[in-house]
């Protein structure tokens, strides 16, 4: 029988001396890009201040254990293009040069969005609507312009971004409205067209939903019938710790790999509050009430909740590299607990912890139990 127990001991014993001579924990750590098996890569999203170089706790963690980024909000519509005769491309141009750097696989995400895309987009001077020929050529300049930028320097592209509505149909967003159901195709011409090596993704939340996931897969039918390019399919992984099931998780994973594209995590953390759908678009008084209901962990994660939260991303993982020859990628929304999106969802000022990282950048339980997940994995391959 083999001994499990090593890693764990060597680490302590490692973690012991580095701190002996003043060295961090993410100088000695096992780099999580190391530990996957080969083919899969580890990826992180990066804020503007993470890939600008300013945030001194992330920057040893990201250039140690990842070798993918994502871009969080810099290349969305509203922040790239603002304005129809304005591209801002300085802090992208940054955030490229960063994954050049430290040769990361590098991902722009999003080009297709029905958030984060100014309103100005879909109407003339006078404020009234546009038409679809209009609307395809702002489709087509944008695309056409950012990805072209990057062509050769971003490797993959997040083309179009939850177009679909829970039951699979297709979300009646102004794209649709305006340009009719072509409009996925045709931003993915349009972003082939800009950079024919580019690897494209369509990427969408709760495909582990089988209404939802056969949606997305029937996307990739059509882009595939019309002879177009598609890489990918993304689901962003913002789950819960009991909410999916892993037998979804591989359920989703293993339709994706059977449709003939890679399967890609592109936002993966896990919520640790408790969640209520009368949040979402509650006013201000009943948000000041849930944020005092739920905000379950003001001043720190109890010991027994991070076991709960290792146990939880244990448990993903082992689908993850079950899958490693259909799995591309595994992204996870951010670096430390400290900058994590869900201190403000759905309810602005909530503590939460759902990362590998805490607000300090010291590693959780979490980490180390993904850590060992992979280890185990890649020494099993290997005998």
């Amino acid at each position: 029988m083999r001994n499990r127990t090593w890693p764990a001991l060597l680490l302590g014993c490692a973690l012991a001396s580095a701190a002996a001579i003043g060295m961090s924990d993410a100088d000695v750590l096992p780099a999580l890009k190391a530990l996957a098996p080969r083919g899969l890569l580890i990826g992180v999203a990066l804020s503007q201040a993470q890939s600008d170089g300013k945030d001194a706790v992330a920057l040893p963690i990201v250039t140690r254990h990842f070798n993918s980024i994502t871009a969080e909000n810099i290349l969305k519509w509203e922040n790239v293009h603002p304005e129809t005769d304005r591209f801002v491309f300085e802090p992208a141009d940054r955030f490229v040069d960063f994954g050049g750097k430290h040769d990361m696989f590098i991902v722009g995400h999003t080009l297709l969005w029905h958030q984060q895309t100014p309103a100005s987009v879909f109407t003339g001077p006078d404020g009234s609507p546009i038409g679809r020929e209009a609307l395809l050529a702002r489709l087509r300049t944008h695309i056409q312009t950012v990805v072209g930028r990057y062509r050769g320097r971003v490797h993959g592209w997040d083309v179009v971004n939850e177009a679909l509505e829970e039951d699979g149909t297709l979300r009646n967003s102004k794209w649709r409205q305006i340009l009719g159901e072509d409009y996925i195709a045709k931003a993915f011409e349009f972003a082939h067209q800009a950079d024919p090596d580019a690897e494209l993704y369509y990427n969408d939340f709760n495909l582990t939903k089988a209404a939802k996931r056969a949606g997305a897969l029937r996307i990739v039918r059509q882009l595939k019938a019309r002879g177009l390019r598609v890489d990918g399919v993304g689901d962003q992984g913002h789950w819960l710790l009991a909410w999916p099931a892993p037998e979804d998780i591989d359920s989703m994973l293993a339709e994706i790999g059977a449709a003939g594209v890679k399967a890609h995590i592109t936002e993966l953390d896990v919520d640790v509050l408790p969640r209520d759908e009368r949040m979402y678009g509650a006013d201000l008084d009943a948000r000041k009430a849930f944020r005092a209901e739920t905000n379950l962990y003001p001043d720190a994660l109890p010991a027994g909740k991070h076991q709960e939260l290792a146990a939880r991303y244990a448990d993903i993982f082992k689908v993850f590299v079950a899958h490693s020859r259909s799995v591309a990628r595994v992204t996870f929304w951010g670096v430390t607990d400290r900058t994590s999106w869900l201190n403000n969802f759905p309810i602005p000022g909530r503590v939460n912890y759902p990362l590998l990282w805490d607000r300090a950048g010291q590693p959780k339980p979490a980490f180390h139990a993904v850590a060992r997940v992979l280890e185990e994995s890649r020494r099993d391959t290997a005998e």
